[in-house]
């Protein structure tokens, strides 16, 4: 990982690079010497990191005054893919597992301690031996992005990827991605892989390889196993379910919703039960649901990667300005609005003289061509347009999204996917509000809020 700007300027400018032995020296004299490190993926931006004699790694954040120099060129310090070919013998069932990012697997460079990910099947069963128990391995990386980097243009690359793991004959394809968006991957792959014969699988974990409470292989052989051996078809989740280490829950890919900025268990699906358990020791599948695609390889998968990226989503808030709705219909093709309660945004039907109504100006972005559609901010519950007077009008206005449940993140990965299709606003209003993916659940499940 690269250091902050102004690190990378001042060692390049003094001709130092990563295995470089260095010293630096402190404005109070104190010298440390070393070979300059990667930075990892969690590490500070703004220190640099140095291999002592000792063998320990020290971070050392630089301040005005310190000064650096290069001791002696060093060999650069490479990672070299641990070489085991990943192949269809038949013996066992055959996973592939496709890297998009995060940093759910890597592999230590002893000599140096540097971490680097690991993608190849030989270093995939070199960090987690078990997973030759479950399955024959394939291994590739796509691309090494923090998932906040993720874009749509790289959901179209992981689909037309997995459709040629596909076509090669896996009984599986896991995907090893970064938590912070991988449910709008996983929305996104919902919609663009269709007819799929056997299960797609995202996962990661929140906590990185080097801590002691990590959560990457319990995730990482769950998947493996749930990919290689379960009846579900679909594209799925898969992570802790709760803070122990007992099973992992398998998420529909157009209901779940990371909940939780830390916690090991913070995928949860919403507004329906999860597919299935994985108890990961006793390898074993708990099926919660039966209403999924069942498996079977010689269905052909169809991939539809037509999409219009230039969707956004914007929060209504007490006392939000007709101009903000104004300025994103400027920049938008469509708009999503996480709305409160059954779909609802300032209409002000009794013309309080303090409050501000949005629905001329929601009127007007409708008439010009940009659809407008709802979501609730609650995550949870299903919008009904019917019941409130604000509701009614908002129907009445065009607005999209009556009787839906679906969170505002896959309404706008779904609006993305319709914008990709057609520009005819009653098409579009009569394809987001039909269920395609499983994303509008015909009838709510009360126990969806609780599990």
């Amino acid at each position: 990982m690269a250091y902050a700007k102004k690190i990378e300027e001042l060692i390049s400018s003094k001709g130092i690079e990563v295995g470089d032995e260095i010293e630096v020296i402190r404005k109070d004299g104190t010298k440390l010497r070393g070979i300059l490190m990667p930075r990892i993926d969690l590490g500070d931006k703004e220190a640099i990191v140095i291999k002592l004699d000792n063998g320990y790694n020290v971070g050392v954040k630089l301040q005005e005054g310190d000064e650096v120099k290069l001791v002696s060129k060093g060999k650069p310090i490479e990672f070299e893919s641990m070489e085991i070919e990943g192949g269809i013998s038949g013996e066992k069932p055959c996973v592939s597992i496709l890297g998009c990012g995060g940093t759910i697997a890597s592999r230590v460079e002893y000599k140096t301690g540097a971490v680097f990910p690991a993608f190849s099947p030989g270093d995939l069963l070199f960090s987690f031996p078990r997973l030759k128990e479950v399955a024959e391995i394939r291994g590739r990386k796509l691309f090494d992005l923090l998932s906040e980097d993720m874009t749509p243009q790289h959901w179209k690359i992981i689909a037309e990827e997995v459709v040629k793991e596909i076509e090669e004959g896996v009984d599986g394809v896991v995907l090893m991605h970064g938590t912070d968006t991988m449910h709008y991957t996983s929305a996104a792959l919902s919609f663009m892989l269709q007819n799929l014969p056997v299960p797609v699988v995202l996962v990661g974990a929140q906590r990185s390889s080097d801590r002691g409470s990590s959560d990457n292989e319990m995730n990482l052989l769950s998947s493996v196993f749930f990919a290689a051996n379960s009846e579900v078809a679909e594209v799925c989740v898969c992570m802790h379910a709760s803070s122990s280490d007992d099973f992992c829950y398998v998420h529909q890919g157009t209901k779940v919703r990371k909940m939780h900025t830390s916690r090991r268990d913070a995928f949860r699906s919403i507004n329906v039960l999860p597919y299935a358990k994985v108890w990961y020791l006793e390898r074993k599948v708990e099926y919660l649901r039966k209403d999924f695609r069942v498996r079977d390889k010689g269905r052909k998968v169809k991939v539809d990667t037509e999409l219009n990226p230039n969707v956004g989503i914007v929060y209504f808030h007490p006392g939000m300005k007709p101009e903000i709705l104004e300025r994103y219909a400027e920049v938008y093709d469509g708009i999503v609005i996480a709305a409160t309660g059954l779909g609802h945004v300032a209409t002000n039907p009794f013309e309080d003289k303090f409050a501000q109504s949005l629905l001329p100006t929601i009127k007007s972005i409708i008439a010009s061509g940009v659809p407008v559609v709802l979501a609730p901010q609650t995550i949870y519950g299903r919008l009904n347009f019917n019941v409130y007077t604000t509701g009614r009008l908002l129907k009445e206005a065009g607005v999209i999204g009556h009787l839906c449940d679906w969170t505002p993140e896959v309404a706008m990965v779904k609006l993305m996917w319709v914008l990709g299709k057609t520009r005819d606003m009653k098409k579009i209003k009569e394809l987001m509000e039909t269920n395609v993916a499983g994303e509008i659940s015909e009838s709510s499940v009360y126990d969806g809020f609780l599990v």
